[in-house]
């Protein structure tokens, strides 16, 4: 199912003032241990022709992305990602993979599919390995506060200190890498949801200021790193 992904650039006082609003009325996103949030860091990875990059540096309508994801420097829930979008919709397919599957990714290797088919992330990225040497290019790590909302399979996410590497030795030893931030691009407010954003929802997300864009974490992470 395709999902509505909207995103905007935000400025710290306007993401203070949006996440005041949203704790008071909304429910945090399970997956955080911590009032403050959780860490997120991904692999993206893209092809010998980079055109993952070029997609997205053109505005390609339709495009995908593939990455591996963690959450707070743990290897303990690795998740394999291939995501697709259409305009401001996207589809992502997932599942989780050991370390040691990572660690075969990571060197452009194929990892074991035991039960290949076009939904399957892991045969699309055997694929993607052996027929476009997809490879990984940059880990984008970031600081996320998320919220959810039942109508409407709504989540909204605020994301802040967007930062890049490409110290993948280090990523595999417990993500001890050096980051470099994403000036002027690192703070973003996704708004996601189904078929449907209840109007009261819409209601908090106002400031009289946001405007709509189509930034990539991976796209100025890669085009900041050159």
């Amino acid at each position: 199912m395709l999902r509505v992904e909207d995103k905007y650039c935000c400025s710290e006082q306007e993401l203070t003032l949006l996440q005041r609003r949203l704790e008071v009325v909304l429910a945090a996103d399970t997956n955080q241990k911590s009032p403050l949030g959780y860490k997120v860091t991904s692999v993206y990875f893209d092809d010998y022709r980079d055109s993952k990059l070029g997609d997205n540096i053109s505005g390609v309508s339709h495009r995908n992305k593939y990455r591996i994801r963690i959450y707070d420097d743990s290897f303990d829930t690795i998740k394999l990602e291939v995501k697709y979008k259409a305009y401001n919709r996207v589809a992502k397919l997932g599942r989780t993979i050991t370390y040691e599957e990572m660690a075969q990714l990571l060197r452009g290797r194929k990892i074991p599919d035991s039960n290949p088919g076009p939904d399957n992330p892991v045969t699309l990225f055997n694929l993607a390995i052996e027929q476009d040497m997809l490879r990984p290019k940059v880990i984008v790590e970031y600081d996320r506060k998320a919220f959810i909302y039942p109508a409407g399979n709504v989540r909204i996410t605020l994301d802040r200190n967007v930062r890049r590497s490409r110290d993948l030795e280090k990523f595999l030893e417990g993500n001890k890498g050096v980051y470099s931030p994403v000036p002027g691009t690192d703070r973003v407010l996704e708004v996601k949801y189904d078929s449907f954003l209840p109007d009261f929802v819409a209601g908090l997300l106002e400031t009289g200021n946001l405007n709509q864009s189509s930034y990539s974490k991976y796209g100025m992470s890669r085009i900041m790193e050159g």
